[in-house]
């Protein structure tokens, strides 16, 4: 049965649930979507947008890059992996910068990584450049990836969180789509350039968004967030209910913070912790990385086009992407998970058999086509649901007083598991390719189960409300 946050936090009872568990009218309507809201969602995705191309970059670039600055594999292979290292660099202070200075601050902040890593990747002379560019790109995009999904996340009202949380994944889906479809027509030091259009739109736009009310009502900043909190969910809108809601779980997390890392490892955490970095190392062992910066090389060795493989990924990213946003709360964060894990697995499954049948010298003339359809649908299913949802419900079920320590956590997991994947890579597709793709199949299938069995659904419930029970398994709740 349902409870109101009040009476998740404080154990007791709430005379505006009924015994269905729904609402009653004496509660806050759900607020409309407003422009100012649509406005800060895109200022914050536009980081996203960079990330994306960031991502696609090396796959479309290495032709040309190589060919111009004369890079050996060897040095290729490092200016392709070392944005995860930048990546785990930002990840593990991410969390905390974004308490200390704030969560547009902190946007901000990622944005002074990445214009100057575009502009010396732009003006590259030799491979220090590109490394130094690219690790400071790498840095940028560690803090933007835990950053935004959370500011989205803390200024959606509950019924939109989904969709709007979501967008973060189509921006970098249109990243990675625009960077694979001109990559083949424009030079890569033009490439370069292109995306700083995104860099200093955010960084511009930054000024004219609020700041996150929750961070807000945290500082105790009590006029600052209400005026916020009301400019986003409308002037007509009674804010009564949410901002109780949230001065309710600030007050009682912060009385119950210890402000240490090692408060993670509490019992009561476990749960959280465990579905989080749970989804961001499946994530990245279901081959994610892998894909998306070797794509031309598992074409080249599967004997298809890169230019027509590459470009129809790229493309099928963004529609599979909107459907994700729009089906996101309908549908639930569990259900479109589900069928994203066993879609990916599936495709693998394909790519593996297609390499299969080459290394038989067995109907190997089907190996470019299946390969071709193995990783557009493995591209499809992936930007559907694993691809953006664990960031969204990494967003969602951290309580505040270990929601930075936490969020660094999943973040540097997932870079580091990134990196991982990147660098064996290669070494993995040289032992065998069938048994590279058959295991990141395996690892999807092992999503499935995960899923099944441990992530929760939040879809129309308040931060608040997800909170206030995250902190037992699913066999302990009700």
């Amino acid at each position: 049965m349902a409870a109101s946050t009040r009476s998740l936090l404080l154990e007791g009872g709430n005379p505006n649930v009924n015994d269905n568990g729904n609402c009653n009218e004496e509660r806050s309507h759900d607020s409309s979507i407003t422009p100012i809201l649509v406005l800060s969602t895109f200022i914050a995705v536009c980081g996203s947008f960079c990330y994306g191309f960031a991502v696609g970059y090396s796959s479309t670039a290495e032709s040309g890059i190589r060919k111009d600055l004369g890079l050996s594999v060897s040095e290729y292979s490092v200016f392709g992996s070392i944005m995860t290292i930048g990546g785990m660099i930002g990840a593990i202070p991410s969390g905390k910068i974004a308490d200390f200075i704030g969560r547009k601050r902190t946007m901000w902040l990622s944005e002074i990584f990445c214009i100057p890593g575009w502009l010396l990747i732009a003006f590259a002379k030799d491979a220090w450049w590109l490394d130094i560019g690219r690790l400071l790109i790498g840095v940028g995009v560690g803090l933007i990836t835990y950053v935004v999904p959370v500011y989205i996340a803390e200024i959606s009202p509950k019924n939109h969180r989904g969709g709007f949380t979501s967008a973060q994944q189509l921006m970098v889906s249109l990243g990675f789509a625009l960077v694979y479809f001109i990559g083949n027509i424009i030079s890569w030091r033009a490439l370069s350039l292109i995306v700083l259009i995104s860099c200093i739109l955010q960084l511009v736009g930054l000024f004219f968004i609020p700041e996150s009310p929750r961070w807000l009502a945290k500082l105790d900043r009590e006029k600052e967030f209400e005026t916020t909190l009301q400019w986003l969910r409308g002037m007509n809108v009674d804010i009564s209910q949410e901002a109780n809601d949230i001065r309710d779980t600030i007050h009682i997390s912060q009385h119950n913070s210890r402000a240490k890392f090692l408060s993670l490892f509490q019992r009561k955490y476990a749960y959280p912790i465990i579905v989080g970095v749970g989804l961001m190392v499946l994530q990245q062992f279901g081959g994610t990385s892998a894909v998306a910066y070797y794509s031309s090389s598992i074409y080249v060795k599967a004997n298809f086009s890169t230019i027509i493989g590459t470009t129809t990924a790229g493309i099928m990213q963004i529609p599979a992407s909107i459907a994700g946003l729009i089906l996101l709360d309908i549908s639930g964060r569990r259900r479109l998970l589900l069928v994203s894990a066993i879609g990916t697995c599936l495709s693998l499954v394909l790519v593996g058999l297609s390499f299969l049948l080459q290394e038989l010298h067995y109907l190997k003339e089907l190996t470019p086509i299946l390969t071709f359809i193995g990783i557009l649908g493995y591209g499809v299913t992936f930007a559907v649901g694993m691809s953006g949802i664990p960031w969204v419900i990494m967003s969602e079920i951290f309580p505040l007083d270990v929601k930075a320590s936490a969020g660094s956590l999943v973040t540097l997991v997932n870079w580091s598991g990134s990196w991982i994947v990147t660098y064996s890579f290669n070494f993995m597709m040289e032992w065998s390719s069938t048994g590279t793709f058959f295991f990141f199949a395996t690892m999807c299938g092992v999503t499935a189960l995960f899923i099944w069995k441990l992530v929760p659904e939040t879809k129309g419930r308040t931060l608040e409300e997800i909170q206030a029970t995250i902190t037992h398994f699913p066999s302990e709740v009700c």
